[in-house]
Order: structure tokens, then sequence, then C-alpha cells
């Protein structure tokens, strides 16, 4: 038998068979939407429904949400620069302490540095913005100073923020003499929150300008990937997540809108004007300032994390240190960075938390290291480096706090409302490894 017959060829003729169809795609997975975010949304939904119903509805009114917005903004803020701390393989538990550093430092610009120096009288337009500067300069060379001994001294992060807390608590305290200093300025007090909004005009401009800006983000993230040849989301899931991204923030700005100015202080500012209040008048808060300071630096440092190198860095460092290093990255100065950074966010939320209390007092900031790392891991940061996200950490310090304003309106005492959080903490953790362990196949 020849060999052409003992292999014959195979046959091309075509197969009739129907290709196999792919599997259809669920709704979420077209949608493209991040399980772990939606799980976070459902949790702080059901919070607040649970509150909602046990305070017999007050929780969801708009006075409320307006306190619950402006209290969330110190720790937010802090909590977007642990993302990469962790996200590096560190921890900082000295958030607190420096917070109460920076504070401090700003205080006595105001009130006795400054003008004993400079002659600046209270008031002066130059003031609070002097003091802001000095504490965002203080801020950022404490936090260097600390990646400094972490990166290139090789001091574990954990042992060098644990000093900090001891240090910089301490040090605040012998910068005001053990004193609370106030009241500090007015310009300074409207970065607080209720002193210093938009007011309802104001508040939807912004408003209509973010869901623009939101609508063209998603359609410029669309076409770039079109343009790259990357599979893009059906039009119809592009239209849903775009009504959801406009729906959630005119939503936003209506329940900030429905919370109105009580007359008797709409009454003394006309007196301090000189004028007659008319009859019927009413005014809204809308957005406060402090939010549009956190939507700020949720902003610049999604841009850090998603669009530059220092943020590439910081991710791929913390994913493998040892590859990193060989790759070239240098390792040591980006922990000085990223301390740096975590340094200048704390003073920031210092000028929050201060002017929300008018003034400055010794125990600001007490426990909000704590705080700040627990948003962070909820909102989906792992404490094993490379992975977290600065809106998820946003919204882990968003359901920490409602979860202790809930307790407290329902009566809940101090330390059973630390012991929930404290099993909050643990159990996101654990959540997290399983749901790691199930997408990871491990």
């Amino acid at each position: 038998m020849s060999d052409a017959h003992a292999n014959p060829i195979p046959s091309t003729a075509k197969d009739d068979r129907p290709a196999p169809k792919a599997p259809a795609k669920s709704f979420l997975s077209q949608l493209e939407i991040d399980l772990r975010l939606l799980g976070m949304v459902g949790a702080f939904v059901l919070v607040c429904i649970v509150f909602n119903v046990l305070t017999d509805g007050r929780f969801l009114t708009p006075r409320n949400i307006f306190n619950l917005t402006i209290q969330t903004v110190s720790v937010a803020i802090m909590a977007t620069g642990m993302v990469f701390i962790i996200v590096t393989r560190h921890i900082d538990l000295s958030v607190g302490a420096l917070l109460a550093t920076a504070s401090a430092v700003m205080a006595m610009m105001q009130t006795r540095w400054l003008p004993d120096t400079l002659g600046l009288p209270l008031g002066h337009a130059a003031l609070p913005w002097l003091a802001i500067l000095a504490g965002l300069l203080a801020g950022t060379l404490i936090g260097a100073f600390q990646g400094w001994l972490v990166g290139y001294l090789t001091i574990p992060a954990f042992i060098v923020t644990l000093g900090g807390l001891l240090i910089w608590r301490n040090v605040a305290w012998y910068l005001t003499n053990g004193q609370t200093i106030g009241p500090l300025d007015e310009t300074f007090q409207a970065f607080g929150g209720i002193n210093g909004t938009l007011g309802a005009t104001g508040s939807w401009i912004f408003g209509l300008i973010a869901a623009a800006a939101a609508v063209l983000a998603l359609l410029s993230a669309r076409r770039s990937k079109a343009a790259h040849g990357f599979p893009v989301k059906p039009i119809w899931a592009e239209a849903v997540l775009i009504g959801i991204a406009v729906v959630a923030i005119l939503g936003f700005v209506a329940l900030l809108n429905a919370y109105e100015v009580p007359t008797r202080v709409l009454e003394r500012d006309f007196a301090a004007r000189g004028l007659e209040m008319p009859e019927g008048t009413t005014a809204s808060y809308g957005i406060p300032y402090s939010v549009l300071v956190l939507i700020a630096v949720a902003v610049v440092m999604t841009v850090i994390a998603r669009k530059t190198r220092l943020g590439r860095y910081i991710f791929a460092t913390g994913g493998n240190p040892d590859a990193a290093e060989l790759s070239g990255i240098n390792t040591r100065f980006l922990t000085v960075k990223v301390f740096a950074i975590l340094g200048a966010l704390v003073a920031i939320s210092a000028v929050v938390a201060s002017a929300r209390l008018t003034n400055h007092s010794n125990d600001i900031g007490t426990l909000d290291e704590l705080r700040v790392i627990a948003a962070a891991v909820i909102g989906g940061t792992a404490l094993s480096g490379g992975i977290g996200t600065i809106y998820g950490a946003i919204l882990g310090a968003l359901i920490m706090q409602s979860l202790q304003s809930g307790m407290a309106m329902v009566g809940v005492d101090a330390p059973l409302q630390n012991i929930v959080v404290g099993t909050v903490l643990v159990a996101a953790v654990l959540i997290d490894i399983i749901y790691r362990r199930r997408v990871g196949g491990k």
C-alpha cells in the first residue's frame, strides 16, 4: 500500500455544523460594573434604609444627609492617601496625630505667629491662606521625613508611624501649650461645612457641570477604547451608566439644596447688614466647600493612580516590590513620595476638621488613624498590596460615618459603636479575602 493511501490527506470539505455560540453575558457583565463596588453601594443603601426605619425617617432627611456629608470629608480625604500607602505594602498610624500638629500650626499662624511677626491683624485677607500654606508645608515635610525613615533607613513603617503617633500628638500640645485656639478666621471656617456653601443656584450650576463632565468622561473612554481596538460596551449599557451618573449627581445636589437655612439665621444675616428680611424669604445651604475640596482631591488622586507614571509605579511596587526594583523603579524614593502625599492630604483634612470645629482643640484627630485605615480597607484596598481604588476608599469612609451617625441617632453607647465598627472592619477584610480567592481561582 502506498504512503498516499496509508496516510490520506484530511478532508477540506466545509463543516456544516453550526459554530458554538458564545455564552450570553449577564446584564452586569455588559455594564462592566465592578461587583465589589456594587456590593459596597448595596451595603451603604442597606445601612441607610435600616437606620431610617430605626429613627422613624430622621436618618434620610436633608439635614442629616448634609451633616453626614461634611462629617465624612476629613476622613475621606486622608483615606485617598492611605490607599497609596497600603498599596505599596506600608501602613501609617500617625495620621490622626499629624492632623493635630498641622491643625495646631495653622491655628497658631492665624492667632499668634503671623500677627506678632508680620503685624497682620486678625481678619486680614492673607491670614488664612498663609496659615493653610504653612500647614500644608508642615504636613508634607513630616510625611516625607517619615517616608525617608521607611524607604532609606528601612525602618518598618509600622514602627516609624507608631512613633509618629506619640510624637506628633504631643508636638501639637506643646505648640499650643495645651490650649484650645480659636475662634479661627472666618474665611478659614468656610472650609468646615455649614459656614461655607455654594447655595442653591451655585450648587445646581456645579451639578450640571459635573454631570456634563461625567458624560464626556464616559464617552471619551468609549472612544479611546474603540480607537485602540478594545471591545466596548453596547450602546444601551453606555446609556444606562450615563443615566446612573447623571441621576446620582443631580440627586445629590437636590438633597443638599433641600436643606434650608433656618429663619433665625436668615434674620440675623439681614440684621447684620442693616436690612429687614422680607416675609417668606428662604434659602438653601447647597454643597459645602469642604465637599468641593474632597471632589477635587478625589479627581486628582484618581488621575495620579490611573494616568501617571507615578501611579503605575505605585501599583507595580505594591504588586511585586522586587520585580519593580529590578525594572528600574526607585522604590525608596517612591516611598518618600507616597508618605509626602499622605502628609499633604492630612494637612488638607486638618483644614476641614478645624474649620468645622471653628477652633483647634487638643483632641482633634483622635483615633482618625483607625478610621482612615478602616475606610481604605472597607473600600477594597488589599493589605497585601497592589490593589486599591480612590472611589472605594471614599465610599468606605461614607459607610463608616453612616454607621457611627446612625448608631448615635439610635442612642447606641460609644463603646458599642466602636465594637460594631471593629466587627464591620474584620468582616470586610474576610469578605475581601474570600472574594479574591474565588476570582483568582485559588
